[in-house]
């Protein structure tokens, strides 16, 4: 008779994998949190390419972001080197973090590979465009920036992208007029 095979217990068995997807790191699909969003920036540029990166940050930072209050209007992004930075934004001082405190508008260093970065440094260098960031949110727990490539525009740009706008806006006002009071039930 041969020897028998010895069990475990049923708490050391490996658990099966499930049907949603394996249960992995990330599965859960959580919708982003926008924190703060640069409409000027795509008023005063011409975005032509998007980028999602990752932000390095201190503890206080994220309790500040976490609280809504953070400010992209003066930001732009510059490439030394082989390292991307974040300029100029403003992430107000977290109150209850009296000594670990951070400089509200230090530089802080985006989180890029480095292909990514060779590619936007030469598309700004070459061109004269310019990193700009749009947005910044919480995406599964972690703080990304959405960084845009653009060219500024000139004032007649401006004012041409606005009156392309209004009379798109017009037009939609006047087609939704024309379906709803057209039809009268007598």
């Amino acid at each position: 008779m041969p020897p028998s095979k010895p069990t475990r217990p049923a708490a050391l068995k490996p658990k099966a994998a499930t049907s949603k997807g394996g249960g992995g790191k990330g599965d859960d699909a959580q919708p982003e949190r926008v924190v703060a969003e640069n409409r000027k920036a795509r008023h005063e540029y011409e975005i032509t390419d998007t980028l999602e990166c990752g932000i390095a940050l201190v503890g206080s930072e994220v309790k500040s972001l976490r609280a809504g209050k953070m400010s992209l209007d003066e930001a732009y992004g510059r490439v030394d080197g082989s390292e991307a930075w974040l300029i100029g934004c403003d992430i107000p001082e977290y109150e209850k973090a009296n000594q670990l405190n951070h400089l509200p508008k230090r530089p802080r260093k985006l989180l890029l590979h480095r292909r990514e970065i060779i590619r936007f440094a030469g598309l700004a260098a070459e061109k004269g465009l310019t990193l700009v960031p749009l947005k910044m949110y919480f995406k599964n727990g972690r703080v990304k920036v959405l960084m845009g490539i653009g060219r500024g525009r000139k004032l007649h740009d401006k004012r041409e992208k606005l009156k392309a706008q209004s009379a798109r806006r017009d037009i939609e006002v006047g087609l939704r007029g024309r379906r709803t009071g057209g039809r009268r039930d007598e």
